[in-house]
């Protein structure tokens, strides 16, 4: 039978083996430390929603789609008794994401009108429905030629400054919005905003909702593709809490040393409550970014 001291002991093992964890985590060399940290409670707090200013309404439509090949849903958040000829930011959502999650999940709106009460110069922003192909060709659909061919063009025939837009993705959205950044370049974009951004180092990793095999890794990978970016205002932010974390520490070491790259590493996981947490810093970022009205 064990003895007290057997007992003791062995509870000061435990406290050991969590406290070598902890060690772990915060030095990200864990298996499995997502889930570690997420049992330590490493991941700080969630973001919560402001509730004190009027939500910028979403407004959404529709339109057909031949990237995609099929009608596209899309939303707009325009603050009210803004100019025509507004800026317009892209949101790119995440896989298994949808319109209504970055409304009222993620509180898009709400986050935007604290953001212009604060002081930031008045914008749009308008977001697409993209599907799982991570806005790139992908199996007959390119969510990517989407934006940049048919839904650009609507916002510009409906007065919306297009010339000097601002990206802002999640996940997946946060890979496209890297991707579409280097593919319309520093002409168009004016800053860009990747949260927790979908990266793989490795292409047998990469999500196979997006990429079918190496070579289609290989052809749109952001990953040795920073230089793209050149002359764009790049902002990324991870949660050390993200299974993601430690190939976006690497990408972002990996720019030139002349690029303009804002990046956080704070405790948080890859989930609506830390993104939440995130967004009045990120929105700051794109509106003192967007081209202004006034």
């Amino acid at each position: 039978m064990p003895t007290r001291r057997a007992f003791l002991l062995g509870g000061a093992a435990t406290a050991g083996v969590v406290v070598a964890a902890g060690v772990g985590v915060e030095q990200g060399v864990l298996p499995g430390r997502p889930f570690v940290q997420a049992r330590l409670g490493l991941n700080g707090a969630d973001g919560v929603i402001p509730r004190d200013v009027e939500p910028v309404p979403m407004v959404t439509d529709s339109f057909a789609s031949a990237a995609r090949e099929q009608d596209v849903a899309w939303a707009l958040w325009q603050p009210a008794g803004t100019p025509a000829e507004l800026p317009v930011v892209i949101a790119l959502h995440g896989l298994g994401q949808d319109l209504d999650y970055l409304d009222q999940t993620l509180g898009l709106g709400a986050y935007l009108a604290q953001a212009i009460d604060d002081g930031a110069p008045p914008f749009a922003i308008a977001a697409p429905e993209g599907g799982t192909s991570y806005w790139h060709p992908h199996d007959g659909d390119d969510a990517g030629a989407m934006v940049t061919d048919e839904l650009l063009p609507i916002l510009d025939d409906r007065g919306f400054d297009i010339g000097r837009i601002g990206l802002l993705g999640w996940s997946m959205g946060g890979y496209g919005a890297l991707r579409l950044g280097g593919v319309l370049g520093s002409e168009q974009v004016s800053a860009l905003v990747a949260s927790s951004p979908a990266i793989w180092t490795d292409a047998d990793d990469a999500s196979s909702s997006g990429f079918d095999d190496a070579a289609e890794y290989e052809e749109y990978t952001v990953v040795g593709h920073q230089a793209d970016l050149a002359g764009i205002p790049v902002r990324i932010d991870v949660g050390t809490g993200d299974p993601f974390y430690r190939a976006v520490q690497d990408y972002v070491q990996a720019f030139p040393r002349e690029a303009d790259v804002t990046s956080t590493f704070e405790p948080g996981a890859h989930n609506a409550g830390y993104w939440r947490r995130m967004l009045p810093a990120q929105l700051a970022f794109l509106g003192g970014r967007v081209p202004s009205t006034t």
